[in-house]
Order: C-alpha cells, then sequence, then structure tokens
C-alpha cells in the first residue's frame, strides 16, 4: 500500500496513514488504501488497533482541499460517502481501535480519529472541523460522530465557528481521553493497547458490540440486549480459566479466544 502501513506488533495492529509531505490528508487513493487495509486485518490475530499518521506534524490534515476544490455534486457526494464508508468500517471492526494523534487532526483527520473507539493525543495536536469555513459540510462523518462525543452544544459550536481547538482543550471537553508528549505518544498507545490485548478478547467485543449497539437504542431496548452479550461470553474457555483462577487465588493463563 503506497500511502497506508500496516504493522503486526503481537495481538496489536498498527496503521500509519503515509503521506507525510502532504501531512497525511485524505484524498481517494488514500482512502482506497486505507479500506484495503482495513478490510485484510486478521481478527483471529489482532485484539486492539491504532491508528496514527506519518511524522511529527500531523495525523491527518484533512481531505486533500485540492482534490475538492473541483468537485460537482455528483463527485462531492461519491467522496462523502466514500470517506464515510471506510470510516464506519473502521468503527465497526470487532476489536477496539485507538487513535494516537500525532499533531493535526483536521476535518477528515478529527472524522477519523472519531470512528475510532479511544483517542490519545500529543501535546501538538490541533483539532477541528474546518469545513464551513471553505464552503462545505463535514463530509467524512463529522456532523453525527462530534455530537454524540463531546456534546450537540461543543459540536455546533467547532462545526459551526470552524475554529481548532488544541490537545488540552480537545481533552477538557471530552474529545480525548489523554494528552501525552509527542515522543511518548506511540508508547502510551501501546501500553494502552496491550493492556486490552491482554483481556478476554471474546469479552472485550462483545464489550464494544453492547456500547455501540446501545447508543443506538432506547434505555430498555439497550437493557434487554446487555444480557445477550454477557450470555455470548458464558461457557467459553476464557471466561471459566479466568474465574477458575481467581476464585483460586492464582493468575490465570493468557486468553486463548475462545
Amino acid at each position: 500500500m503506497s500511502y497506508v502501513k500496516y504493522e503486526q506488533k503481537d495481538f496489536v495492529g498498527i496503521i500509519t496513514i503515509d503521506r507525510e509531505k502532504s501531512l497525511n490528508a485524505l484524498n481517494p487513493e488514500v482512502l482506497a488504501d486505507l479500506e484495503a487495509v482495513v478490510d485484510a486485518i486478521d481478527a483471529d490475530k489482532t485484539r486492539c488497533v491504532i491508528v496514527t499518521g506519518a511524522g511529527k506534524k500531523a495525523f491527518v490534515a484533512g481531505a486533500d482541499i485540492g482534490a475538492m476544490s473541483t468537485m460537482g455534486p455528483a463527485e462531492g457526494r461519491a467522496f462523502s460517502a466514500n470517506g464515510n464508508d471506510v470510516f464506519r468500517k473502521i468503527e465497526k471492526l470487532p476489536m477496539p481501535v485507538i487513535a494516537a494523534i500525532n499533531g493535526y487532526a483536521l476535518g477528515g483527520g478529527c472524522e477519523l480519529s472519531l470512528s475510532c473507539d479511544i483517542r490519545i493525543a500529543a501535546d501538538n495536536a490541533v483539532f477541528g472541523q474546518p469545513e464551513a469555513g471553505l464552503g462545505i459540510t463535514p463530509g467524512f462523518g463529522g456532523t453525527q460522530r462530534l455530537a454524540r462525543t463531546i456534546g450537540v452544544g461543543k459540536a455546533k459550536e467547532m462545526i459551526y465557528t470552524a475554529r481548532n481547538i488544541k490537545a488540552d482543550d480537545a481533552y477538557r471537553v471530552g474529545l480525548v481521553n489523554a494528552v501525552y508528549p509527542l515522543d511518548q505518544l506511540m508508547d502510551e498507545a501501546m501500553k494502552m493497547a496491550q493492556r486490552i490485548a491482554g483481556n478476554a478478547p471474546i469479552a472485550v467485543r462483545q464489550c464494544k458490540k453492547a456500547i455501540n449497539m446501545g447508543l443506538q437504542m432506547d434505555i430498555d431496548t439497550a437493557a434487554s440486549f446487555e444480557p445477550e452479550m454477557f450470555a455470548a461470553c458464558c461457557g467459553t474457555q476464557d471466561q471459566h480459566n479466568a474465574m477458575t483462577a481467581f476464585c483460586e487465588k492464582r493468575k490465570h493463563d493468557p486468553f486463548i479466544n475462545k
């Protein structure tokens, strides 16, 4: 893949948007590479995924404005739909996905981070949805996921004003889970990913499914859905081994995803 790299470290997959000279900006080719990488992830061997950008300046600085500048309605609709489809695939991966945001996360970059389960940022990170200042709307899910993440009022403020916010403000409004010095970001992302990967994979995936699907339901429906996720974990070897070890006051064996 020319613009997206993938590395497997034990049970952790690392996706890197690798278009550093263009601040990792998204264009149709990058989206195609990203989709191919996501489609190729081995769910049996991968328990957590990290998404980051190449270099020290940008996670993803947005969609390629040059590529968008000549689009008419049909081309714009197709480009937006394509980005939405790719980001939805990331959101629907069965394992958790961590965005390690190492700089600018603007427009499509902010939207890419929002398609991930958890966001951690370097102290140089900058977030924003600048589209209204460029004559368009967010097109890769920003109008939907940002409001679900930081609340409607704050999301509308960011989108309507097209104002960027720095990492500390992103943490304050709940857009990111933590802020670290840039040179520590990937180490911290890997620590979190390994902690997740060290838990029972079936249970973690059922937790993700319960949270994401439950957020689309009313509370009564969601409360009746949760027992199904709980039941899917019961009777697994991992559940039996971990609970037996707990009762016997010893450390359980590594989880085997069965």
